[in-house]
């Protein structure tokens, strides 16, 4: 991030400051940090927006101390300290100002925490927290469970922890299922998904950051599933603005019949509320004509909260077959850059690629880059699950964080042998033009399977959270649920295992392609699905975790 390693130390004059409520004038920083501008104890806040900006160029996520030193009866300074990425800055400054003399007992309870703070620090600014002890048990919290009856699911799960309120979490399942918390995920009510452009699986929830819900989805306009020509005639986008208890009717991307349109996801700027998706165009979905029929990645956007979206764009170099295997170009995941600039990755032909647009989706690379190769593809066999995949997920961290910026991507794939899938991850620090060499996730020794994975990254910290199933401690198909944690930037992962008890999962009962998993300011909630009795269900885990300097239940690496 630009400018962390500068001293933290700046001057500000104000024309005019009274001491005793601590009111003041606009002075000559007043026009680009408004905070100066305010009464009756937010000098601070004005103060600490330009240490903000001198440090790392952001003025918002404020926390810190202060105090005011009287010199003499035209003269006071100001010491200054905030907390950025866990670490402690100081600054002083010296402000012009008309005396109401503060009492010596005052001060010295203003001044003697953060003197004895800098003492503490200022030998080596750079150290983080001690680390706390690692929780090793997480509450396992059934969000939705199937009956023998049923057709299918609920499996293939979504869920978003709400940034405006993180109590506030929404959860999805195929084929229309959604479901609602408003205590973190302790308890849920549910709900069936209907829209006039029909409801078809692959759900997809997203958050904006004010706090409205979007659930994306596959269309079925006549209801009539896979006999239907108009089946998977586009991507449907439905919004809620009322925590997850009703979506409306909502709009469509793709539209571009008779190609199929299939495996979406999307992401919110929380800047501006842009919202993103990206999937797969199917010339005929299942088509065994390479010759003739293609795949592709599919963009669009909105700028209206959902209401509308762009004419869609083909953005990848390289087409794929519509075989729905590893030579079709799929699994598309977008995400912001903290400038509005524009990411996607995907798998193809044994390798996962990346695009970039730095003009808001107008025009991408003319030539993709790859970020890795994926030996055996994205396609592979785990016993007991009807069909598994290693598709690519990317996120940008946008916090305000040592790693602000910084893109990863995680997938699985079989290079160590078919009984040995594995948990990967890379990273770019320049914008996706170079990527590192991959890092394994899962800690565990040589011969066990780690699959079905999802990435998430907490963009009040920049921590990174992977949900995986794993079977380290089994040598058959009974399975456990994990999350790798990293607090480091992906550099190394500790790894958690979340689920109160192993399950067996059965090849014939469709388990899904997807788990999924969400974080926001500590509040981390992964899903997934498990069977018992042959009944298939959906879980959760009540993870939260502290922020730096909160206390308890910090991870660190």
């Amino acid at each position: 991030m630009p400018g962390t390693q500068q001293t933290a130390a700046a001057v500000i004059h104000f024309s005019h400051v009274s001491v005793g409520r601590i009111s003041f004038r606009a002075g000559n920083g007043a026009r680009k940090y408004p905070g100066v501008k305010t009464q009756d104890g937010h000098l601070l806040a004005g103060l600490q927006k330009y240490l903000y900006h001198k440090i790392c160029g952001e003025t918002d996520r404020i926390s810190g101390h202060y105090s005011i030193f009287p010199e003499n009866s035209r003269q006071s300074t100001v010491f200054c300290c905030i907390f950025y990425a866990s670490k402690p800055y100081f600054a002083f400054f010296n402000l012009p100002i008309m005396i109401k003399p503060l009492s010596v007992k005052n001060c010295l309870t203003a001044v003697l925490p953060l003197f004895l703070l800098g003492c503490v620090t200022a030998k080596k600014p750079e150290t983080p927290a001690a680390p706390a002890e690692l929780p090793r048990e997480f509450k396992n919290v059934r969000i939705a469970e199937g009956t023998k009856t049923d057709p299918m699911g609920p499996c293939e799960p979504t869920i978003c922890v709400s940034p405006k309120n993180p109590k506030n979490i929404v959860a999805g399942a195929i084929l229309d299922r959604y479901y609602w918390s408003e205590d973190g995920g302790l308890t849920w009510k549910s709900e069936k998904l209907k829209s006039p452009s029909g409801v078809f699986g692959d759900p997809v929830l997203i958050a904006d950051w004010a706090g409205n819900f979007y659930y994306s989805h596959l269309s079925d306009p006549d209801a009539a599933g896979w006999s239907s020509v108009n089946l998977l005639d586009r991507i449907v986008i439905q919004k809620s603005t009322d925590g997850g208890k009703t979506f409306d009717a909502g709009s469509w991307c793709g539209l571009r019949h008779p190609r199929d349109q299939d495996k979406q996801w999307m992401a919110a700027d929380p800047k501006t509320g842009h919202l993103l998706c990206t999937w797969t165009e199917f010339d005929e979905y299942g088509s065994k004509d390479t010759l003739k029929n293609h795949s592709r990645i599919l963009f669009s956007k909105s700028v209206d909260g959902g209401k509308t979206w762009s004419a869609e764009l083909a953005i990848n170099q390289f087409e794929g077959d519509c075989l729905d295997d590893d030579n079709t170009t799929e699994g598309a995941v977008p995400a912001f850059g903290p400038n509005g600039e524009i990411y996607v990755a995907w798998a193809w032909n044994n390798r996962i690629w990346f695009d970039r647009s730095l003009d808001g989706g107008k025009t991408w690379l003319a030539k993709d880059i790859e970020i890795a190769g994926q030996p055996g593809g994205w396609s592979f066999d785990i016993p007991g699950i009807t069909r598994c995949n290693g598709m690519p997920v990317l996120v940008c961290d946008l916090s305000n964080g040592p790693n602000r910026g910084t893109l990863y991507v995680n997938w699985a794939d079989q290079r160590n042998g078919a009984g040995d899938t594995d948990i990967w991850l890379a990273k770019s620090t320049d914008g996706g033009k170079t990527w590192s060499q991959p890092v394994r996730v899962n800690d565990d020794g040589k011969g066990h399977q780690q699959f079905l994975s999802w990435l998430a990254v907490d963009q009040t910290t920049g921590y990174l959270y992977v949900v995986f199933y794993d079977r380290r401690a089994h040598d058959e198909k009974r399975t456990d649920v994990y999350v790798a944690v990293s607090q480091n930037g992906g550099k190394s992962f500790k790894n958690l295992k979340i689920s109160e008890t192993p399950f067996e999962p059965f090849s014939l009962v469709f388990f899904g392609d997807y788990n999924h998993i969400s974080a926001h300011n500590g509040v981390v909630r992964p899903i997934w699905t498990r069977m018992d009795r042959g009944i298939l269900s959906v879980w959760t885990a009540i993870m939260d975790f502290k922020r730096p300097g909160e206390g308890s239940k910090e991870v660190q690496d």
